[in-house]
């Protein structure tokens, strides 16, 4: 198998295990988030320093706003995201997040006047009723609704985060992401110290073990293996292995957290993911 594909592989199947160690962190989400990006700059800054890849200062100049901005919007959607842990399971909560690709093809037309076609609103119905079988099965109760809906919450921000991205042109691959993880630290350190500050000595040897390795591992490692990925591989081979992440995250809710799932939810979890596959694969995303 290709070095690279490798490389994309490990990383979706990290994404898909992080909910198993966010649940054993006892801190508020916004705190979470602010130690998960200070880890993962600090690793990564290391790995620049380290391997001689200096950051282009001159071009982050230009870009900073659009940096700083999507690295807060980067904070506000892993603190939802890790919210909606909390009030339903992880397989609703992260298939509530992947609508987020449906989001970013309905946004486009607006913002970057791309041509909305049959087949993308083919997808965005199909993937639209695939929430609904999702958010609407009988028996979900308060906080499931709560869950779905921070779920949603974390993919409007991360959709922002994607056509932020898209703005983005002076800046590429990890240099990106170290900056946008600065940018989470710049927006988040001010919340948490206001919101309740640091409860680090609450956490047990177990909770210390899984914030390092969500910062480090899941964070810092994974980015890196993920950002050296896509320089190799094909943007349509990189789409199509992102879906590993939900698979992996359900298999993870289902059989080790022990959490349920009905036929309802996995039927509209597969039409989710089927149809924002599908237009992954649209031809327009071959040609570009």
């Amino acid at each position: 198998m290709h070095t690279a594909r490798k490389k994309n592989i490990a990383a979706m199947v990290s994404f898909g295990t992080l909910p198993l160690f966010v649940r054993h962190i006892a801190v508020a989400s916004g705190e979470l988030a602010l130690y998960r990006a200070a880890l993962a700059a600090a690793l990564i800054g290391a790995y620049l320093l380290a391997s001689g890849r200096r950051v282009p200062l001159s071009s982050c100049k230009k870009e900073l706003p659009l940096l700083l901005l999507s690295g807060a919007a980067m904070g506000v959607n892993w603190i939802l995201l890790f919210e909606a842990y909390r009030y339903t399971t992880v397989a609703v909560a992260t298939l509530s997040y992947y609508f987020a690709p449906v989001l970013v093809t309905v946004a486009s037309p607006f913002l970057f006047h791309e041509k909305l076609t049959a087949r993308q609103i083919a997808c965005f119905v199909g993937s639209t009723l695939g929430l609904a079988l999702v958010t609407g099965v009988s028996g979900m109760g308060r906080g499931d609704a709560t869950g779905v809906l921070l779920g949603l919450g974390a993919a409007v921000f991360y959709a922002s985060v994607v056509l932020a991205n898209k703005l983005i042109r002076g800046v590429e691959g990890i240099h990106r992401t170290f900056v946008q993880f600065l940018g989470v630290i710049v927006a988040l350190a001010p919340y948490v110290a206001a919101t309740g500050g640091v409860t680090l000595g609450a956490l047990d040897a177990a909770g210390w073990a899984c914030l390092l390795v969500v910062g480090l591992f899941h964070t810092g490692v994974t980015y890196c293996l993920y950002f050296s990925s896509l320089r190799e591989l094909p943007g349509q081979e990189a789409a199509i292995l992102s879906y590993i992440d939900p698979m992996v995250a359900v298999l993870v809710s289902v059989t080790l957290l022990r959490e349920p799932l009905t036929a309802g939810q996995a039927v509209g979890g597969l039409l989710i993911l089927g149809f924002t596959l599908l237009n992954e694969c649209a031809p327009q995303r071959r040609e570009r």
